[in-house]
């Protein structure tokens, strides 16, 4: 999965409300984990569609219900890539403070 649609998902208010709730209550009936977001059911599906086709929530149903939850490799993707960039651009403020002590 690529970082960057992973990025892009969690870059909206919603649906980072909705992966902060998934996270805190674990899986979560769909009716439950939108019901107050104050959007229509058409416009909460949309935002769940995004967060499965980034790989973030992953979706079950179980008879009637279908339960969403966060999928922890994606979470570990996008925390990997953050490690990598902060670890490059800390070694670059660190060369860059060596030069201006210098």
């Amino acid at each position: 999965m690529a970082c960057h649609k992973i990025f892009e998902a969690l870059g909206d208010p919603t649906r980072l409300a909705i992966v902060e709730r998934l996270s805190i209550n674990g899986p979560t009936p769909t009716v439950e984990l939108v019901s107050d977001l104050g959007m229509t059911r058409q416009a909460a599906t949309k935002h769940l569609q995004i967060l499965e086709n980034s790989g973030i929530v992953r979706s079950e149903t179980k008879g009637r219900v279908i339960l969403r939850m966060v999928e922890p490799a994606a979470m570990h993707e996008a925390k990997d890539w953050m490690d990598r960039h902060a670890q490059r651009w800390s070694r670059r403020l660190d060369a860059l403070a060596s030069y201006l002590d210098s």
